[in-house]
């Protein structure tokens, strides 16, 4: 499966922006999809996450609350949904996605990545 995000850019400090995650090659019903965020000099961490069917949904503390993600199977494509944006979200931002089964929320299961979309949050 290819994965290519889209929606990225700049926003000031309290906005919101949409991130979509455009699968091909394979049906993206197949897969649990994440959302991971770089940094500048940070490791990349999972942020949020989804089951192959929706059923199920992950997010780090850091995102909680202000974060949503969801998925359009038919139309191939994951979502998250940012709120209240802060500088501190700054980042790359990539989806990755990973055959279903137990360990959606477990970084290290996800195989299969997207080239990422630069989000920068302005104070």
């Amino acid at each position: 499966v290819q994965l290519v995000e889209s929606g990225g850019g700049l926003v000031q400090a309290g906005g919101s922006l949409r991130l979509s995650c455009a699968a091909s090659g394979r049906a993206i019903s197949n897969y649990h999809i994440g959302w991971f965020r770089q940094a500048p000099g940070k490791e990349r961490e999972l942020i949020a996450a989804i089951t192959w069917n929706g059923g199920n949904t992950y997010y780090a503390d850091s995102v909680k609350g202000r974060f949503s993600i969801s998925r359009d199977n038919a139309k191939n494509t994951v979502y998250l949904q940012m709120n209240s944006l802060k500088p501190e979200d700054t980042a790359v931002f990539y989806c990755a996605a990973q055959i279903g089964g137990p360990g959606y929320y477990y970084a290290s299961a996800y195989a299969y990545w997207g080239q990422g979309t630069l989000v920068t949050v302005s104070s």
